[in-house]
């Protein structure tokens, strides 16, 4: 199975003590591609590091809503300075989170119509966090919807929501939680997303597929979601696994 993990955050304090020999192992588990998302401007520099001395990595850069209020110094200057690396293919991960609450929603919402523009002036695609803000996100994506183009990453909404972002251009990832046994949600959204328009992701550290949840999660646990999403759909695991593939390397304009 050959698959693109399109959202991984390896520059994780987890993945400190064995970074290097997990990445070097990965291609034999079947990781074509991995795009990797710094949420922070502190965390840039690290993830242009992993890209430039791993053919097969990619980048995210974005300002995660969790840091709206506080973003850094200079932050703004070094989005751009990230997204103009060769390797960046995407702003993200953006958006609102309202569990945490980390951040004023008006700064969250701020900053996230801020980065939509951004990316529209880059002509980047977005990956966007939506986490119990969905009411809020779609008002802001629907008045930023011209040039839009992006994915959901780790996508938790329901089916009617999915088909407004389908509506809007948007891709669809799902992770780890179509793996759980309470997955009715996830499954149904597995079901009912074109596969032109279906992506995978860990979004490892967190969100660990069945059976090894509690465990740290990583990009080699990719299949276990595939085969996830294929049963749902009754499709193939391979295949699905390559169309997918194929289809974040569409969105990420990788070649």
């Amino acid at each position: 199975m050959r698959y693109f993990d399109t959202h991984a955050h390896l520059t994780d304090e987890s993945f400190d003590a064995d970074r290097t020999a997990l990445i070097g192992r990965l291609p034999s588990c079947g990781a074509a591609l991995i795009m990797d998302v710094a949420c922070a401007s502190a965390d840039f520099e690290k993830t242009l590091a992993l890209c430039k001395n791993h053919s097969f990595i990619y980048g995210a850069y974005g300002i995660h809503p969790h840091y709206a209020s506080a973003p850094g110094e200079s932050w703004e200057q070094a989005l751009i300075n990230a997204l103009n690396d060769d390797k960046a293919v995407c702003l993200g991960e953006i958006g609102l989170d309202y569990h945490y609450d980390l951040s004023e929603k008006e700064d969250q919402k701020k900053l996230f119509d801020y980065q939509l523009s951004l990316a529209r002036r880059l002509g980047k695609p977005v990956s966007l966090h939506i986490r119990e803000a969905f009411g809020d996100a779609m008002d802001i994506l629907k008045a930023n919807r011209d040039g839009l183009q992006g994915v959901m990453h780790c996508f938790s909404g329901s089916v009617e929501t999915a088909r407004e972002c389908l509506d809007m251009g948007l891709y669809i990832a799902l992770g780890g939680a179509v793996t759980f046994k309470n997955a009715v949600k996830p499954i149904e959204v597995a079901r009912f997303v074109p596969k032109d328009r279906l992506l995978v992701e860990t979004d490892c550290p967190y969100m660990t597929p069945a059976p090894f949840r509690g465990k740290r999660n990583d990009p080699s646990m990719v299949p276990l979601i595939v085969n996830a999403i294929a049963a749902a759909r009754h499709e193939d695991p391979e295949e699905l696994a390559e169309t997918m593939l194929q289809n974040g390397k569409r969105l990420f304009s990788i070649k």
